[in-house]
């Protein structure tokens, strides 16, 4: 069970204090490693970091449509908070938790999120109303509210309203003889207020159709067709689509006069709540609760700042919801659906272009099996192109030596080039066994399609493990040669995903090493079938012993110190929740450990603390790329170890899913060691500094050091990490 630590504690101040500098306040003795004031709330924690990606579209040094983009992301990310963590702590509430010191922890996690969310929000909306909307005006990129149109545009705009939308609008009053209509989670809705002659004010809700785009184009001087595409624009003029429907009511509600309409948009429970132990039939279950994502219990309220108190009251009492959870936008609502604006074709406002490069050893004319032979192959997408995996499935599909290929799937991209491999394998008669996690939130629907798809085809499908999901991301080919059957292994950070791949930075490992090929076997006849293997040569398999060996290799690191000093651990991962990793890490720097983390979100260790964790340092980038790769280097006396994989050190990662830590051979060490990861732990443009009390503040170039954005020295020194050409 994750556990979840108030960041308000009464004895706080006694371990830190807010300073310029790294806060450093002396502790009287040993601290103790069970005090929840040593670490953070994970919630706290997870809004730090999307405070990050909303300080990158305040960030003049990003294309201006960049940065309208990361207030896309800004809003969607906690979209997806609310949905699924807020919507958490308010079931423990609900439920009516048994112990009144979680019921406590609960009310306190709420209280936190408002008041950070209370900081947060008017940053959103000045980042849009005071910095990126002009700054768009200027360059030709206007996003206009109605009332600055023309006569004529709104005569033109009335006419499309009326012949395209007008058909698609129905207005659902509420009286006693109406219901309260049902609200779908994420629609933008006007709540409009009615003086009808007959019966005084009355409210009515009009659903904003999702099928249009949320900026419409205003056509301009002699042109009639009003533009969809926004990749056929340069420049032009938008107006918001609530805005337009708002102006034109009254065909909607012919003899009323409207008071007014204000937008409001709410968010639902998206934990579609599976009993994973009692789901015996997974793809069933998933398929009758995959629609519910919409009907779960309302989280959160959002309205226009105009709204008064008589309609946000109607809302929250009928949406059974507190005020506390009703936040207020001066900015429009749903600010995640800027991310339209970077389809405009001005390149000028995007980041340069990504043409990832093909590996050295995997570029020419061999086949990858033959290479492999001969070495292990690292990929760090999306630096290194992704259709060298893509290259691995389809060699494998074609290959006649190839007699069987396994896979996991969590989450593909549409018109997957390896889901048409797989099945063209099956078709050549190849034994091809896939394990579809159903599991994989937000993408069930496309999970249960590709499974079905596959079956069809003749595919082996397993629909996840029994009480846990399958997060590995691991494929095993196996080959009949001359020497006798081989296995060739492609393992990953990151999901067998075209689209993600070239956004996403992620570690790729292509090897023949038999050892990772025969756990990887053993590993997925206990995926698919009724083994219980439960050790492992080379892997760190999560529920078995990933765990236990990470904390083995933590103590392992402090004994070493302790006799021979240098002790040193390097990890790089999304997300740092686990109280007991955590714990041994305090003891590592106690003990004089170096430890650099590299923790791109949630962190709820408190780095910087006299006495505790003052030899810890907690980095975070936010850049271009998400970063999603997972790496864990342990000096171990100079026989040093790194593990890359797809698991973050949390409790769901390390107890409740199928995860894999994979040995990276000792010829890349030195260069994930000192090229990649140490080239992100200098990182003085993108990169953040974890504070004590959870913050975190730009790291700047000082005097004596030049600029470093590690992202952007990636892509402009791409063979660094490449053995091949490095080698000739």
């Amino acid at each position: 069970m994750e556990r979840n630590f108030p960041i308000q504690c009464a004895d706080f101040d006694r371990l830190v204090m807010d300073n310029v500098e790294r806060a450093r306040v002396e502790v009287s003795g040993i601290p103790d490693l069970s005090d929840p004031c040593l670490y953070t709330d994970r919630e706290y924690s997870w809004l730090q970091f999307n405070d990050r990606v909303l300080e990158e579209a305040f960030d003049e040094r990003n294309p201006l449509l960049e940065r309208a983009k990361f207030l896309s992301i800004f809003g969607s990310n906690l979209d997806e908070f609310f949905m699924v963590r807020v919507s958490g702590v308010q079931k423990r509430i609900m439920e009516g938790v048994k112990d009144d010191r979680a019921d406590e922890l609960a009310q306190e996690q709420l209280r936190i999120i408002r008041e950070e969310l209370l900081r947060q929000l008017p940053l959103n909306d000045s980042c849009w109303n005071e910095v990126l909307e002009p700054a768009l005006r200027e360059k030709g990129i206007k996003v206009l509210n109605y009332f600055e149109l023309s006569g004529e545009d709104r005569e033109k705009l009335r006419d499309y309203f009326e012949r395209n939308i007008f058909p698609l609008l129905t207005p659902l009053g509420f009286d006693s003889g109406h219901p309260f209509p049902h609200i779908s989670n994420l629609s933008l809705n006007l709540a409009v207020l009615i003086d009808d002659p007959d019966y005084g004010e009355r409210f009515a809700r009009v659903k904003i159709p999702p099928m249009f785009p949320r900026l419409i184009v205003v056509p301009e001087n002699g042109q009639e067709r009003i533009t969809s595409s926004l990749e056929e624009l340069k420049t032009g003029r938008f107006v918001w689509l609530e805005q337009l429907i708002a102006a034109n009511l009254d065909l909607l509600f012919p003899g009323q006069r409207i008071l007014g309409a204000y937008p409001f948009r709410i968010t639902r429970d998206a934990d579609l709540g599976f009993d994973e132990d009692g789901d015996k039939d997974l793809l069933t279950a998933v398929k009758q609760r995959v629609g519910r994502n919409y009907f779960g219990p309302v989280v959160r309220l959002e309205a226009d700042y105009t709204m008064p108190p008589r309609v946000s009251d109607i809302l929250l009492k009928n949406l059974e919801l507190t005020s506390s959870l009703m936040f207020r936008s001066a900015a429009p609502l749903g600010l995640s659906s800027l991310i339209k604006l970077a389809q405009i074709n001005r390149p000028e406002l995007k980041y340069e272009p990504l043409e990832p490069r093909k590996h050295s050893q995997l570029a020419n004319t061999e086949k990858i099996f033959a290479v492999l032979k001969k070495r292990d192959v690292l990929l760090y997408h999306p630096y290194d192109s992704f259709e060298s995996v893509i290259d691995f499935v389809e060699e494998a599909a074609g290959d006649t030596d190839v007699l069987a290929i396994k896979m996991t799937l969590y989450r593909v991209d549409d018109n997957s080039r390896i889901i048409q491999a797989l099945m063209k394998a099956a078709d050549r008669k190849k034994q091809v066994a896939v394990l579809v996690e159903l599991k994989a939130r937000f993408d069930e629907e496309n999970n249960i399609g590709w499974a079905k798809e596959l079956e069809r085809k003749g595919v082996h499908v397993a629909y996840g493990f029994p009480g846990r999901k399958t997060h590995a991301k691991m494929c095993l080919v196996v080959r009949a040669e001359k020497e006798g059957i081989r296995y060739y292994v492609h393992m990953s950070t990151g999901n067998y995903n075209a689209v993600t791949g070239k956004l996403y930075t992620d570690f790729g490992y292509l090897t023949s090493d038999s050892f990772i090929g025969k756990d990887i076997s053993d590993l997925f006849n206990a995926l698919t079938g009724y083994s219980r293997k439960d050790h492992y040569i080379k892997l760190l398999v999560a529920p078995q012993t990933l765990r236990h060996q990470i904390l083995e290799r933590i103590r392992r690191e402090i004994d070493l110190h302790e006799k021979y000093g240098n002790g040193h651990l390097i990890f790089k991962m999304n997300s740092l929740v686990d109280y007991q990793c955590i714990r041994e890490l305090y003891r590592a720097s106690q003990t004089g450990v170096k430890v650099d983390l590299l923790v791109r979100g949630i962190c709820c260790l408190r780095p910087g603390i006299y006495g505790l964790s003052e030899n810890i340092r907690v980095t975070s980038i936010v850049g271009r790329f998400l970063e999603h790769s997972r790496a864990y280097y342990f000096r171990n006396g100079g026989k040093e170890e790194i593990f890359m994989g797809s698991a973050d050190l949390m409790p769901r990662n390390l107890d409740n899913r199928v995860e894999v830590l994979f040995p990276v051979s000792a010829a890349y060490i030195p260069i994930v060691r000192d090229v990649i990861l140490g080239t992100q732990l200098k990182d003085n443009i993108k990169a953040r500094l974890l504070l004590p009390n959870g913050r975190t503040e730009r790291i700047y170039p000082q005097p004596e050091e030049e600029e470093l954005d590690s992202q952007l020295w990636m892509l402009e020194n791409t063979e660094s990490w490449d053995l091949g050409s490095q080698k000739g």
